[in-house]
């Protein structure tokens, strides 16, 4: 589908907020989709078609497994990491060098929250996997969160296309306990925001830094 002819000019409106629609715009990766006019939001759409890498799924099981090991494994380990979409659009990979290990804490990273905000492109979606060191008022935890973010200055067809696409990682991300969709630098760069989802206003601090 090269285009919807009788739409061009109408808005689009989805969860991502309301787009004009252009000339030879082109939604063939969408295999269910509706449109409605602005104030009538009834687009949706469902799997994209996307399938995920298997290094993605290794990535994940490497950050998920607290086990014991030797200080130059935990050294190691990623305490952030992005994933992108393929050339093709056919596959969900790891990003190259967009990646926080532990061992670079302390080392070429300061502050590894502020890093991992500082890997997010401005005007482009991604997924991450960012595992988080906090604190609450009785003890210190660490959790893994799944980031899908999506700024408003990128493209509505990325926008599109990752969002179609989230589903196929999510799956593949079994047992993760906190989602967070973020849509701009100012909903990312205070970590109080991220403290909040992870647990309220009992979390006192996030990577050593009080809230």
């Amino acid at each position: 589908m090269s285009g919807i002819p009788g739409l061009v000019g109408e808005v689009l409106t989805t969860t991502l907020g309301p787009s004009v629609i252009r000339p030879g715009f082109c939604w063939g990766w969408c295999k269910t989709w509706r449109l409605g006019r602005e104030g009538d939001p009834k687009m949706k759409w469902t799997a994209s078609g996307v399938t995920v890498n298997d290094e993605v799924i290794k990535v994940f099981n490497d950050m998920k497994v607290r086990k014991s090991s030797t200080q130059e494994e935990i050294k190691k380990r990623k305490k952030a990491v992005l994933f992108c979409l393929s050339d093709d659009k056919r596959q969900i990979i790891v990003e190259e060098a967009k990646q926080i290990l532990v061992g670079d804490i302390g080392d070429t990273v300061e502050d590894p929250y502020t890093s991992f905000v500082k890997l997010l492109p401005l005007n482009d979606c991604r997924y991450a996997l960012y595992d988080a060191t906090y604190e609450t008022k009785e003890s210190k935890k660490e959790d893994l969160v799944f980031i899908f973010w999506a700024p408003e200055s990128a493209p509505l067809k990325s926008k599109m296309i990752y969002a179609s696409s989230k589903d196929a990682i999510k799956k593949k991300f079994t047992g993760i306990k906190h989602e967070w969709q973020v849509n701009g630098l100012d909903d990312i760069k205070d970590r109080s925001t991220l403290g909040e989802k992870l647990g309220g206003n009992v979390v006192v601090s996030l990577e050593g830094k009080p809230l």
